[in-house]
């Protein structure tokens, strides 16, 4: 059973700092692109950013390009998503997903998702 499991969501005042983390289990994920999105109270889920299954390409929203960054660990078979000066417009549900696709920034490219981790950020 494929699985993918975030973590370090929580509340954080404005400025602040979370790192989130997927650790995924279940199959093997060679070649494929992870990605995060989010989805806010009222609001559509969205695209956050993506990574190639090398790293070598990483693809972010202007919302948060400069203050967001994705990185992964293919031997622990874990993406993170380091989010800095966050902002309470950043507040929402973040998922990460794992895509057959070398990258992609459009949702139904993503064949698995994980749970959600809740981020809250106050002013």
């Amino acid at each position: 059973q494929v699985q993918l499991v975030e973590s370090g969501g929580g509340s954080v005042q404005a400025g602040g700092s979370l790192r989130l983390s997927c650790v995924a289990s279940g199959r093997t994920f060679n070649g494929w692109a992870m990605g995060w999105f989010r989805q806010a109270p009222g609001k559509e889920r969205e695209f956050v950013t993506t990574i190639s299954w090398s790293a070598g390409i990483t693809y972010y929203a202007d919302s948060v390009r400069g203050r967001f960054t994705i990185s992964r660990d293919n031997a622990k078979n874990t993406v993170y998503l380091q989010m800095n000066s966050l902002k309470p417009e950043d507040t929402a549900v973040y998922y990460c997903a794992a895509s057959r696709d070398t990258y992609s920034y459009t949702e139904k490219e993503y064949d698995y998702w994980g749970q959600g981790t809740q981020v809250t950020v106050s002013t």
